[in-house]
C-alpha cells in the first residue's frame, strides 16, 4: 500500500538528526555542552536561510522597474516574517548562555581557528541589506581576506556587485513625484514652516523667566545648531558634501522623499510606504540587538580573551555592532520632523490623489 510521502523522508531527518559531530568525542572525552553550541549554531543557520530565502523575493520586487502597488502588499508581510525570526535568534541566546564559561572551555580551543565570521550566510544578510565591504571596520574588512575560504570569499564579491536592498530602496524614494506639484512646491513651503518653528522656539527660550542668561545662552546655541542641520537638508550641494563625509548614505532625493513620507505617513496611499521604511528601520534596529546581546554573550563566556578566530573578542563585536547598520539614515529622520500643527497644507488636488477619493465610480 502506497502511503505517500513519510515525514522523516519530507524532512530528511536522516541527514539533519545525524550533523552532530561533536569535537570533543573525537578527542576521547565528551563535553556534555558542546551539542548544545552545535545545534544553535546550526539553528541559526536555518533561520538565516529563511531570512535569505524572504530577503530574495523582496529584492526581485524591487528591482523591476515599476513597483506595483499590490506586491508591496507581499513585501510588508515577508519583511515582518523577518521580524519575527529575528526575535527568536535574539531568545535564543538565552538558551546557549545556559552553558557557562567553565562548560564552554572544556570544548573551545577544539574549535580554532573557527569563527562566526565564517558564517557565510550572515555575511549575505548583511551585503544584501546593503552593508558592503567599504561600510565595514578595517579589522572586517581584513578578516574577509584572511579568515574566509577563497570560494566563500568569491560568492561574496560576485553578492557586493548586485544592488543591495538598501540601494533598491534609494532608487525607488528617489522617483517619488509628490515634491513638487504645478506651483506648489513642498520643500520651500516646508522650509518656511521650520523657521517658523524655530523663531517661534527662540522667543519662547528668550521669554522664559525660570532660564539664567546662560542657561537661555546655551539653549539658543542648540537651536542655531538645529537651523545649521535644516539647512544641510535643504541645500543639495551642503547635502551632498556630508553624504562625501559618510553622514549620510541615502541620496539627496531619497531622503527627501523618506521625511516627505514620514510627514505625511497618515495619507492613505504613503501609509504602506511608511510601513516598509519602519519595517526596514526595525530589522535594523533588531539585528543590532542580536549583536549586542552576541556581544555581551561573548564577554560572558571569554572575559577580556581572543575569539576563537582571532579576533579581539567582545571588542571586535561592539565595534561591528555601532558600525554595520544598513540603515541608519531612516533613524537620522526624526531629527527633521515638525509638528503636525506646523505641517505645509498641501494642494486639495495632491491630498485627493493622495487619499484615494473616489466620485461616481471615477477617481
Amino acid at each position: 500500500m502506497t502511503i505517500g510521502i513519510y515525514y522523516g523522508d519530507y524532512l530528511q531527518l536522516d541527514k539533519v538528526l545525524h550533523a552532530q559531530e561533536l569535537e570533543s568525542e573525537k578527542n576521547g572525552k565528551i563535553a556534555h555542552d558542546e551539542m548544545l553550541f552545535i545545534i544553535t549554531h546550526q539553528a541559526y543557520e536555518l533561520w538565516f536561510k529563511q531570512i535569505l530565502f524572504e530577503l530574495a523575493a523582496v529584492i526581485d520586487v524591487f528591482s523591476e522597474p515599476v513597483i506595483e502597488d499590490k506586491k508591496m502588499g507581499q513585501v510588508i508581510h515577508q519583511l515582518s516574517r523577518i521580524k519575527s525570526i529575528q526575535r527568536v535568534l535574539i531568545q535564543q541566546i538565552d538558551i546557549i548562555e545556559t552553558m557557562t564559561p567553565l562548560d564552554f572551555m572544556e570544548f573551545r580551543d577544539l574549535l580554532v581557528p573557527a569563527s562566526g565570521f565564517q558564517s557565510l550566510q550572515f555575511k549575505q544578510i548583511e551585503i544584501q541589506l546593503g552593508i558592503k565591504r567599504e561600510h565595514r571596520i578595517n579589522a572586517d574588512k581584513e578578516f574577509f581576506h584572511s579568515r574566509l575560504s577563497l570560494g566563500d570569499l568569491k560568492i561574496l564579491d560576485d553578492l557586493e556587485s548586485q544592488k543591495s536592498l538598501f540601494e533598491l530602496t534609494d532608487t525607488w524614494l528617489s522617483r517619488m513625484p509628490f515634491l513638487e506639484f504645478h506651483e506648489f512646491h513642498f520643500w520651500k513651503a516646508y522650509d518656511h514652516a521650520v523657521n517658523k518653528m524655530l523663531d517661534s522656539d527662540a522667543e519662547i527660550i528668550r521669554g522664559n523667566p525660570t532660564l539664567s542668561d546662560r542657561e537661555k545662552e546655551f539653549q539658543l546655541t542648540g537651536l542655531e545648531m538645529s537651523r545649521t542641520q535644516f539647512e544641510s537638508l535643504l541645500d543639495r550641494d551642503k547635502f551632498e558634501s556630508l553624504r562625501e563625509k559618510g553622514e549620510f548614505r541615502l541620496s539627496h532625493n531619497g531622503f527627501l522623499a523618506a521625511l516627505f513620507i514620514n510627514l505625511y505617513r497618515d495619507e492613505p496611499m504613503l501609509y504602506t510606504p511608511f510601513r516598509y521604511l519602519t519595517l526596514l528601520l526595525d530589522i535594523d534596529e533588531l539585528f543590532t540587538n542580536w549583536r549586542q546581546r552576541h556581544a555581551m554573550m561573548v564577554q560572558r563566556m571569554l572575559g577580556a580573551k581572543i575569539g576563537t578566530g582571532g579576533s579581539s573578542g567582545h571588542d571586535y563585536l561592539n565595534a561591528t555592532t555601532r558600525q554595520n547598520r544598513a540603515f541608519l539614515d531612516l533613524f537620522k529622520l526624526s531629527t527633521f520632523l515638525i509638528p503636525r500643527e506646523d505641517l505645509p497644507v498641501l494642494p486639495d488636488e495632491l491630498r485627493r490623489g493622495l487619499g484615494f477619493f473616489f466620485h461616481g465610480g471615477n477617481r
